[in-house]
């Protein structure tokens, strides 16, 4: 069973309390992205090699981390707790960069419950699989669906914000087609610092109304708080955010907690800076469709 684990970037990102647990109340949009890694999940004769907690296979990009501390063997526990499992061997392969505020760890724990959920034909639902995904992260219910979504909460309550006639989500034709940017230097910085760096306060506006206008005036009314915190630890991404707006780009931000930023153009994404294209920086170009999330 293999499954593509799509990243996502935020549209807008506020902190807007503190909590008494120590977590923080935020308000974001997430957009999923096809940019993804890809896991592969394997059934397998119990043998001594094959321990029953699983084993897992890591390739393509570095995953800093020792296997029982990665996202893809917590979501294989968390299911495990609830249904019996055999043996199974994990694969996950990385083109997503860690450090980035893209959820490549997040969705490639939500794909995990996925593919085991079709291969050992558990019948879960998808609100028992988010429930899972939610023990892990709190990004991880949302790569359940990868569906345009409200975020509140700690990032766990979900809004879907895909229009829907029947259950087929509808697509609008735009009168202009635009393309995504995503761009993420050779550096990174904690969520723990990130946070340590906010001010939690109240919105005063309604954020999916201010998605919902023309994307020419998201520049000046949606804005990622992280940004207030992070920029100053890490320069070079408002340099970065500043060249997107040089080549054209109609909105850029940083995503997540950083240290990705990216950047919505009209029509084809310019040629990259020399410096974007050298080694250890990632790059991903697609194209962005705002439709599901437009009235």
């Amino acid at each position: 069973m293999i499954e593509l684990c799509n990243c996502k970037i935020n549209l807008g990102l506020y902190i807007t309390a503190r909590r008494p647990d120590g977590y923080h109340e935020i308000v974001t949009v997430m957009l999923p992205v096809a940019w993804g890694d890809i896991v592969e999940i394997t059934s397998a004769s119990p043998c001594p090699a094959i321990p029953s907690r699983g084993l897992i296979a890591t390739t393509g990009y570095p995953v800093n981390c020792p296997p029982e501390k990665n996202l893809v063997m917590k979501a294989y526990r968390a299911i495990a707790q609830e249904v019996e499992l055999p043996p199974l061997v994990l694969h996950l392969h990385k083109n997503v960069p860690d450090g980035a505020g893209l959820g490549g760890g997040s969705s490639d724990a939500a794909h995990t419950l996925l593919a085991i959920n079709k291969e050992c034909n558990l019948g879960l639902s998808v609100e028992k699989l988010q429930e899972l995904a939610a023990r892990i992260g709190a990004d991880c219910p949302f790569f359940i669906t990868s569906e345009p979504a409200l975020c509140t909460g700690i990032g766990t309550t979900l809004q879907s914000l895909v229009c829907r006639a029947g259950d087929a989500p509808v697509s609008i034709l735009l009168k202009v087609r635009y393309s995504l940017l995503i761009v993420k230097p050779p550096c990174s910085v904690s969520t723990k610092e990130a946070y340590a760096g906010v001010t939690p306060r109240p919105m005063d506006f309604d954020l999916v109304e201010a998605i919902r206008q023309p994307i020419e005036t998201w520049k000046d009314r949606i804005h990622n708080q992280f940004e207030e915190s992070v920029f100053p630890l890490l320069p070079v991404l408002p340099e970065i955010k500043q060249k997107m707006y040089d080549m054209g780009a109609v909105y850029a931000s940083m995503s997540g907690s950083g240290s990705a930023m990216y950047a919505i153009f009209h029509g084809e994404v310019p040629p990259l800076p020399a410096e974007w294209l050298a080694n250890g920086w990632h790059h991903y170009i697609g194209e962005f469709d705002p439709a599901p999330i437009e009235r």
